[in-house]
């Protein structure tokens, strides 16, 4: 016997056509990252590899401790 609930908290509103469902791994969330990272990598596709390298002389740099620290802090707080 099959959970008929998440399937039907899948489906198509109707009215606007997208799907419902929204909270963890919303979808329209996922459509708003999704279109700005297309977004970004179209206006710098030429500056990216210079950021890339600014980003790598940060980590080796001054505040690259700092840095990690951050990332560590925010990793600390992901769901996998």
């Amino acid at each position: 016997m099959g959970n008929s609930n998440a399937n039907e908290n899948n489906k198509d509103s109707g009215k606007s056509g997208k799907p419902t469902v929204e909270g963890e791994g919303s979808y329209s969330g996922t459509r708003d990252y999704d279109k700005a990272t297309g977004d970004f990598i179209a206006k710098n596709k030429d500056k990216i590899p210079g950021l890339a390298k600014d980003a790598e002389d940060a980590l080796e740099g001054p505040e690259g401790a700092e840095l990690r620290e951050a990332e560590d802090k925010g990793k600390s707080k992901a769901r996998h």
